[in-house]
Order: C-alpha cells, then sequence, then structure tokens
C-alpha cells in the first residue's frame, strides 16, 4: 500500500535548515555524478529542495516532475527568486511520464517512492526515459530508524525496492544518508 502524499500545504518543512542533515544536497550531487552537461529529472519534486541545487550544477535542463500543480509553483517561484531559468516543471505522477524513451541522462526520485499505488510500472516507466548509461539516484525511509519520515508501515524496505530496479534492468548499489535515510544509485546499461 503507498503512504500518505505529502501535502503542499506543509511545503515550508521542506526547506528547514536541518533537512540538510537528513538529505545533504552536496552527497546527492556527488552521487549523481553530474558533470554539468545532464539534463536531469526530478520525480516528486516538490518545492525544489534538490531540483534547484541540481539546476546550479548542470548547464541542461533540468525537469521538475510533482503530482501537486501546488508544489510546482512553489518551485517556479524560488527558481525564479534564484535566477534559475534552465528548470522546467511538469504536474503529473511518475507512473506514466509522457517523455521519449532514453530523455534524461540522471533522474532523482526522493522520498516519492513509497507513495506510489503501482512501484513495479513506475520503475519501469523510470528505466524507459532514462538514457543508456544514465543513472537514477532514490532517497528513501528506512524501514527502521526514528520517529521522523512517514509511519514505518508506509516505508519501503530497501531490498524490495533493489529488486524492482534490478528486475527494471538497473544495476544498483546502495548506502545510507544517515541512520535513518538510504540511498541506492540505479545505472541503466548499454544495450548489448
Amino acid at each position: 500500500m503507498a503512504g500518505e502524499l505529502f501535502s503542499y500545504q506543509k511545503a515550508e518543512k521542506l526547506l528547514d535548515p536541518q533537512r540538510e542533515e537528513v538529505v545533504p544536497i552536496d552527497q546527492v550531487i556527488e552521487l549523481l555524478n553530474l558533470h554539468g552537461d545532464e539534463k536531469v529529472i526530478d520525480l516528486g519534486a516538490g518545492n525544489g529542495y534538490l531540483t534547484l541545487p541540481i539546476a546550479k550544477a548542470t548547464k541542461d535542463r533540468v525537469l521538475a516532475v510533482d503530482i501537486q500543480q501546488e508544489m510546482l509553483e512553489i518551485l517556479a517561484d524560488r527558481a525564479a527568486e534564484q535566477g534559475l531559468e534552465n528548470v522546467d516543471r511538469m504536474p503529473s505522477g511518475i507512473d506514466y511520464l509522457n517523455f521519449p524513451d532514453g530523455s534524461f541522462q540522471r533522474g532523482v526520485a526522493s522520498f516519492v517512492l513509497y507513495e506510489v499505488d503501482e512501484l513495479g510500472k513506475a520503475i519501469t516507466e523510470i528505466h524507459r526515459v532514462i538514457s543508456e548509461d544514465g543513472r537514477l539516484l532514490i532517497v528513501e525511509w528506512e524501514k527502521s530508524g526514528d520517529e521522523e519520515g512517514p509511519v514505518m508501515d508506509e516505508r519501503l524496505p530497501k531490498e524490495v525496492l533493489m529488486e524492482k530496479l534490478n528486475d527494471a534492468g538497473f544495476s544498483v548499489t546502495s548506502g545510507s544518508m544517515n541512520s535513518n535515510v538510504y540511498y541506492i544509485v540505479a545505472e541503466k546499461e548499454k544495450a548489448v
């Protein structure tokens, strides 16, 4: 069962300075292995906590996808305030992405996959839009951990997610950002 959608009405919480301890932006940029010319998709972008720093790290476009139009409007205001002109927005879920195959060299999905109803379908769709030799970074809550984040029953076990990513055709490695948050780097291999 999918977790509860994080409401746009609590968007400011996503910009709390303590969030840097939960999801360090520098670590995200490093794990994405950005060289400055990649097109990036941020799935479940919210108000742009990761979108905007990623946009500063690449000269190409960054597409923010979120199911809540209100979140994307907050993101657009923040991008304008920071003078970022390479950020695009699309209101959409992540189980159907209206883009050609291989459209993005990098992708990030932070605290969003646990909210998805059909995880396998969403991962297959993400795999489709990531280019060969592309990379997807997933950040999710540990199934065990402290009280921060969603309730334990809504959290997505790392092993389940890694298996679904492997089944979709990604090569995966994982690690921890802290005791409460794990990450998975999923790489799409070149077709043989």
